[in-house]
């Protein structure tokens, strides 16, 4: 997460969506840069509107505005399984070391997903409190040049992004039957991606 005192903008960090890269080349500008432990560094809008609204509203009288990234439902699970293919991962229950992206996929949307398909959801990151905290402004992922040009005209800044947490490729095609259940069973995934313009 990064907050931009002057410009009453928090950058929220939804995981896998190139959030490192922009950390990386706007932490220097940020008045405050969350990168550690992972429950704060990517803080939904339910706890930062716990943790961190308070002190901008009580303390300063400030309301700040939120913003996201949200990456196509199945490149967003694709960027996790690649991720937790790494050779690190090895041995550890969130592997996906063997595991099809058909069996990924299956696992994610099951009741009781498996440690390696326990990945959280983008629509339950950027859902509005009950109090009226939201995301103010949301990108797509795949839209990197309309993220970019309000970054640079909020910030004042000219962007050169570097590279970062790039997963290994792998195949990612879904079989039709898979898509389909994940689109009906996952339907407020695609629904939020899709209503961004």
């Amino acid at each position: 997460m990064l907050v931009f005192w002057k410009q009453r903008l928090v950058f929220m960090a939804v995981p896998k969506t190139g959030t490192s890269a922009y950390a990386r080349a706007l932490g220097d500008r940020a008045d405050l840069v969350v990168r550690d432990p992972p429950e704060l560094k990517h803080a939904p809008v339910y706890r930062y509107n716990r943790f961190f609204r308070p002190l901008y509203e009580k303390l300063m009288d400030t309301e700040m505005e939120l913003m996201a990234v949200v990456r196509e439902p199945v490149s967003w699970l694709g960027s996790w399984y690649r991720y937790r293919q790494r050779p690190f991962m090895r041995g550890r229950p969130n592997s996906t070391e063997g595991v099809s992206f058909d069996d990924f996929v299956r696992g994610y949307m099951q009741g009781q997903r498996p440690a390696w398909a326990n990945v959280g959801s983008q629509a339950k990151f950027v859902e509005p409190t009950k109090n009226g905290c939201r995301v103010h402004h949301l990108f797509r992922y795949e839209n990197q040049a309309r993220l970019i040009d309000f970054l640079e005209s909020r910030l004042e800044v000219t962007l050169d992004l570097p590279r970062e947490n790039v997963s290994p490729r792998r195949d990612l095609a879904l079989s039709p039957e898979v898509e389909r259940r994940l689109r009906r069973k996952c339907a407020a995934e695609f629904e939020l991606w899709e209503s961004i313009q």
